[in-house]
């Protein structure tokens, strides 16, 4: 079915969006880059979420992206699993 294909694209790309993201905040001279704040402009609302819930450890150690992974793949597999 072409419409899961697309879901599965969609959120492949959004979880690809994500890792960026989330390796490139490792690197701060690199977040006032294009790409970076793009990135941040569509991934920060989804993650500041799962930041409200788990906050950083030690001001240090933000584990909110592991939940948002999870979150992405349960709500890839309920809407899959719905459209079957």
């Amino acid at each position: 079915m072409i419409l899961i294909k697309i879901i599965h694209w969609a959120f492949g790309l959004y979880t690809f969006m994500l890792m960026v993201r989330i390796v490139g905040s490792w690197f701060p001279s690199f977040s006032r880059h294009t790409i970076m704040r793009f990135l941040s402009f569509y991934t920060d609302p989804y993650l500041n979420i799962f930041r409200r819930i788990v906050p950083p450890i030690g001001g240090m150690l933000d584990l909110s992206p592991l939940l948002a992974f999870f979150g992405l793949q349960i709500s890839e597999m309920i809407l899959v699993y719905i459209l079957k």
